[in-house]
């Protein structure tokens, strides 16, 4: 067995019925976030005002399923353990940069996670720490199970990195760093597809236009998010690229030697007491 093989497994082991229900809740949140882009301009659901609320209460129940799934099959009570104070850490982090120019400082946190405990581990960690987060900054809505999605994909992507042994060190921060702020690129221009279809009033140019074909809206959309968000999601790239590279080394080692000290991967053995 090579030595990169358990750093990509992590503590929670992708099996057959995790990754079928990994699989299932991304397409559904693909369905989810972009139906505008998606729906046929004949088909009544790009006519529909309940598609974004009908999603949104479908969204919670796949979420569920995935992470009772994870657990199932690969959740022991050390890493439930480690999932509790990791994703503790991230939801307490997020009040630091809410409604502060998009600095949050819990996307470096997830994806330093990620990368270390697994894609698996990592789904769970950044949807839990997402609603964590969304309960203590009083940010409990319609968009929570958006968040909790494109943050869970945030910090699996982490854990899917490849994961070479020259990758260590230096290479590996950057590697890190430019993942982070790519991902926290991607989160603000995923996240915008949540709310922009009902969001009226902002002009031909920008608003969503039930029925028009696929270019013309998606023009309106870049344009919506260059003119509403773009001085949000910047920042908050930067900040994750900052972090990584100042207190990543520290973290990366930190969360290796507990994981290593928690023998996630150690079969348990009883025997019977000696006479």
């Amino acid at each position: 067995m090579s030595a990169r093989a358990p750093a990509l497994r992590g503590p929670v082991r992708l099996g057959p019925r995790s990754l079928a229900a990994l699989g299932l809740t991304s397409a559904a949140g693909v369905a989810a976030f972009g139906w505008p882009l998606l729906a046929d301009s004949a088909s009544g659901l790009a006519h529909s005002g309940d598609a974004p609320w009908l999603f949104a209460g479908l969204l919670p129940l796949l979420l569920a399923v995935v992470v009772a799934t994870i657990a199932d099959t690969g959740l022991d009570a050390k890493a439930v353990a480690m999932l509790g104070v990791l994703a503790a850490a991230g939801a307490a982090l997020r009040p630091l940069g809410a409604g502060t120019a998009g600095l949050e400082p819990m996307f470096f946190l997830m994806v330093l996670a990620g990368r270390v405990l697994g894609p698996g581990f990592g789904f769970v960690l950044g949807a839990l720490s997402m609603f964590a987060g969304a309960l203590l900054t009083g940010g409990v809505g319609p968009w929570m199970p958006f968040q909790m999605l494109t943050m869970g994909w945030v910090s699996m992507g982490a854990g899917l990195l490849p994961g070479h042994a020259s990758l260590r060190g230096r290479r590996e921060l950057l590697l890190l760093a430019a993942y982070g702020a790519l991902a926290a690129l991607a989160y603000g221009l995923v996240m915008n597809l949540q709310g922009w279809p009902y969001i009226a009033g902002l002009g031909s140019g920008l608003s969503f236009v039930p029925g028009d074909p696929l270019h013309d809206n998606l023009a309106r959309y870049l344009a919506y998010v260059l003119a509403t968000s773009l001085g949000w999601d910047v920042p908050r790239a930067l900040l994750t690229v900052v972090l990584t590279l100042t207190l990543g080394s520290t973290v990366l080692r930190a969360l290796r030697r507990a994981t290593r000290r928690a023998a996630f991967d150690a079969p348990a053995a009883f025997r019977p007491p000696e006479p």
